[in-house]
């Protein structure tokens, strides 16, 4: 699989990058009981934190909402996934528990501040690609409604695009029969590569834990 990013959003979000963990002979079930004590005690921290500071205090919410600006995607609109998750937890709305990837997957977005996705890599095709969306573009996300594309950071494949910072299409949601996945981390561009590097390398050691498998990542950027 050969990842890729276009120039228009190279030039429009300097120091775009993101982290690709490629995973392979996995099991994803129900969430063991450590994980779902570590992401509901973090989400009580994050609320009572939130009892003194707005959600758009956390660099990496601050720093994710101008890259949505920059990209030309109103931030007050268009919430990226993390803020839309930090602002769950603020109306106490805690996160109910999907599945142990995307239990995970909701845990690391919440640390690192910033968007992940992970998705089913038999669904997907070819080569991936970030780029911008264009005027007319959309899919149905996994909020089970049309979602416009235009001027959202979308990640595609050969058959178009599939996930976002935003919301992901329900093209390729990992399941409990999903045996092969692929992670991204929309890293925060002021992060230097080595810190991503060891952020990546430290979400797919936790992912393996649970799951097994293999697992390698990149950092592309």
């Amino acid at each position: 699989m050969e990842i890729s990013i276009s120039s228009d959003l190279r030039q429009k979000v300097p120091g775009f990058k993101v982290g690709i963990i490629e995973y392979e002979n996995i099991v994803v079930g129900d969430s063991p009981q450590m994980l779902k004590g570590r992401l509901q005690l973090f989400q009580e921290s994050i609320f009572f934190e939130l009892e003194h500071k707005n959600v758009t205090e956390f660099e990496g919410i601050q720093e994710w909402r101008q890259v949505f600006k920059q990209a030309g995607k109103d931030p007050n609109r268009y919430r990226h996934s993390a803020e839309a998750l930090f602002r769950r937890i603020k109306k106490q709305n805690y996160l109910s528990t999907v599945n142990s990837a995307a239990d995970l997957n909701n845990f690391f977005s919440l640390e690192y501040q910033s968007p992940i996705g992970i998705y089913d890599k038999s669904k997907l095709e070819g080569n991936v690609r970030f780029r911008l969306g264009h005027e007319g573009e959309e899919y149905t996300g996994l909020n089970g409604r049309p979602n416009s594309l235009e001027n959202l950071i979308i990640t595609e494949d050969h058959n178009g695009p599939f996930g976002s910072p935003f919301v992901d299409s329900n093209r390729a949601p990992v399941t409990e029969e999903t045996t092969e996945a692929v992670q991204i981390i929309y890293f925060r561009p002021s992060l230097e590569k080595d810190s991503c590097a060891r952020l990546a390398e430290s979400l797919m050691g936790m992912f393996l834990q649970v799951h097994g498998g293999e697992g390698e990542f990149c950092i592309v950027g």
